[in-house]
This record gives C-alpha cells, sequence and structure tokens, in this order.
C-alpha cells in the first residue's frame, strides 16, 4: 500500500498526487497538517518534508517527488 504524506499547499506534493490520479495508482493520503499524520511522518523519515511516500508492502521510503514519481513507474510495469 502506497502512503503519501502531503501538505495542501506544497506544488511537489501536487505533482505526485496528479500523477497517481492520472494513472489509477491506489494510495492513501495524509495530511501533515494532522497532528498524527505528522508524527507518524517524523518516525517514519525523520526529516520535516513533504511529500514523502511509504510504501508500506515494500517497505520503501522516500521524499523527492520525481524520485516518487520514477517508483511509481515501476510499479506500474
Amino acid at each position: 500500500m502506497l502512503e503519501l504524506y502531503y501538505s495542501e499547499t506544497c506544488p511537489y506534493c501536487k505533482k505526485v498526487i496528479d500523477y497517481f490520479d492520472e494513472h489509477d495508482i491506489e494510495y492513501t493520503l495524509k495530511n501533515v497538517s494532522d497532528a498524527e499524520h505528522y508524527d507518524q511522518l517524523m518516525e517514519l523519515g525523520k526529516v520535516s518534508q513533504v511529500p514523502f511516500l511509504h510504501d508500506t508492502s515494500n517497505d520503501r521510503m522516500m521524499y523527492e517527488s520525481d524520485e516518487i514519481i520514477s517508483y511509481a513507474k515501476i510499479l506500474e510495469k
């Protein structure tokens, strides 16, 4: 399962969300303005930066939007 930690004002987050939506990629959004989601982000990634992707199925974590999209392209194959 893909979990995407994001902020509503982040253009890089929007880039990832748009890509996921355009390619029908299933994911769960976790808004870091919610204290619980922010705490999860800090526990997993240790850095207060979004977007942050956690692929719980493969235990992969990454921050950069281009890296996240490249990773999603691999999963689509």
